[in-house]
């Protein structure tokens, strides 16, 4: 790839995207870790135990207990089912902002939102070792405003998306999304260290830390649009906006709600999300429990096993996003059927795999291998439902997004309320069965539904208000071809009335320039 390519302001926005994402989970899932070490285990706390911990402690010959709970700071006496609201409390009003967080992106733009979404979730998190001992009802409220700030966030980078990428990158560029499983894959070692080092108030003072030095580089770094966008080459901006066309615009338009709560195509990709969300947020929460609890694993070594599954993510992510826009740019599939291949694997895969978790028993290697094959194949989500989401309304990305995210994000709360209630003085490999049958069947079927019914065409409600030209062109500079312009000649296009879009043939793009010098 040629150097301008990769110093393109297209590339430094993917970078701050991801290592942003990151950021957002490390402060979502920091708690995940550091609560193995912040509670103080008794033999009140389990009345039956799992059945693998005799084999494992026979196996290791060391008292895994004696591991979590080896320094001296605070340890606090919740049990299962406080536990659960303790990590399930960020998504009790996260849903709240997710439809703000894309009005508001689109009102005042996603460097805003998203950048100060980040930096207070950040702060926030620098206040829980204060919050935890002064209750575990004050760390729940704590975590409730930190997942109602941090909504803002997710929702508001859609309309970025819409206005920065071009239709055939989308599946790459929404890959920077899964930067949320590098955070979630960093974070976790990470934390594990950290609590054997420090113990266990490290952690959110050192995540806090780094999501303030990434808010840093995204302010002086990043433009809402590439009109705004003080340095970009003019190449690169005629390239962006020939190729965005008139399927975006920058004038206020009036949201289609009634169209869109009608659409198929937004519920079919709303269901897609609720069971991806569903199975990937089980195994983000409770894989160091599970793994602490059921296979008496380390604090350090929990950390360790519950982030590598998300640096598979994010590989296959990219991996499979790159192979999906292929697809796409030598048209050997349809936007919808590309679509429609990736949610299959983030679904019904990824539903398969976790199957094969719920019953690998005390079979650590079979577990670890489940997990990491599990979390890897949900990186397809950014080149399916996401990237759809973009394709069917990208004039109302974010707002689709918000409505999106406001819906899918009660897995997040239920999830960790069911576990809580199945392994509440249980912890069992039989309870622990039926959590992961539960996410596998929330996956598979919306899945096959997806398969069946949904579509990723542009929609018609994407353009409110009808054009007044019968047809716009879209051109590049008189005294540039389109090869100095970075596009080619199906990139220029004609929008009809209807919004319809035709590739013209080689005398029409002679006559746009031709008309372009008069």
């Amino acid at each position: 790839m040629a150097k301008e390519e990769w110093l393109s302001k297209r590339n430094i926005l993917w970078f701050l995207v991801f290592f942003g994402f990151a950021v957002n989970y490390m402060i979502r899932v920091n708690l995940n870790i550091a609560i193995v070490s912040m509670v103080k285990r008794t033999h009140k706390n389990v009345s039956l135990t799992s059945e693998c911990l005799e084999e494992t402690f026979m196996f290791n010959n060391v008292n895994m207990t004696a591991q979590v709970t080896s320094n001296d700071k605070p340890r606090y006496m919740w049990d299962e089912t406080q536990q659960a609201h303790v990590l399930g409390g960020f998504f009790w009003l996260h849903w709240v902002t997710q439809v703000p967080g894309g009005i508001l992106a689109k009102q005042y733009g996603t460097k805003l939102i998203f950048g100060l979404s980040n930096f207070l979730s950040c702060l926030l998190a620098m206040l829980i070792p204060l919050c935890a001992d002064l209750g575990y009802q004050a760390i729940v409220f704590l975590r409730i405003i930190q997942g109602l700030v941090a909504g803002l966030a997710w929702p508001s980078m859609h309309n970025m998306a819409a206005n920065w990428i071009p239709p055939n990158e989308r599946s790459r560029f929404v890959s920077a999304y899964l930067g949320s499983s590098v955070g979630a894959a960093l974070t976790f070692p990470m934390c594990g260290y950290l609590i054997e080092w420090f113990d266990w108030p490290s952690v959110f003072y050192a995540t806090g830390v780094i999501g303030t030095i990434w808010f840093l580089c995204w302010w002086f770094l990043v433009y809402d649009t590439p009109a705004k966008h003080p340095y970009i080459s003019e190449k690169e901006r005629v390239y962006i906006e020939n190729c965005i066309g008139d399927n975006v615009t920058e004038k206020k338009l009036k949201t289609p709600w009634l169209q869109i709560l009608l659409s198929r195509s937004v519920w079919m990709n709303i269901l897609a999300q609720w069971g991806g969300i569903w199975g990937l947020f089980t195994l983000l929460t409770q894989a160091p429990t599970y793994f602490n609890n059921i296979h008496g694993m380390s604090v350090r070594k929990t950390g360790i096993l519950s982030g590598a599954p998300h640096v598979c993510r994010v590989l296959f992510a990219v991996l499979f996003s790159v192979f999906g826009d292929t697809l796409l740019r030598k048209k050997i599939m349809s936007r919808t059927w590309v679509r429609k291949f990736a949610t299959s694997v983030c679904t019904i895969v990824h539903g398969l795999f976790i199957m094969g978790l719920a019953f690998s028993g005390c079979n650590s290697f079979a577990a670890v291998v489940c997990l990491m094959l599990a979390v890897g194949a949900s990186g397809a989500v950014s080149t399916g439902p996401l990237a759809s989401l973009v394709d069917i309304g990208p004039n109302f990305a974010s707002i689709i997004l918000g409505i999106s995210n406001m819906i899918t994000v009660v897995p997040g709360f239920i999830s960790p309320i069911i576990v809580g209630y199945l392994t509440f003085q249980n912890q069992t490999t039989t309870q622990w069965q039926m959590v992961f049958i539960i996410s596998a069947l929330m996956m598979i079927v919306p899945g096959i539904l997806y398969l069946l019914l949904a579509s990723s065409e542009v929609q018609p409600w994407n353009f409110p208000e009808p054009v007044t030209q019968d047809y716009k062109m879209k051109v590049v500079p008189a005294d540039r071809t389109t090869d100095d312009a970075g596009i080619g000649e199906e990139q220029i296009r004609l929008h009809n009335e209807d919004g319809e879009e035709s590739v013209n043939d080689q005398n029409t793009e002679k006559e746009a320039h031709l008309l372009n010098k008069n």
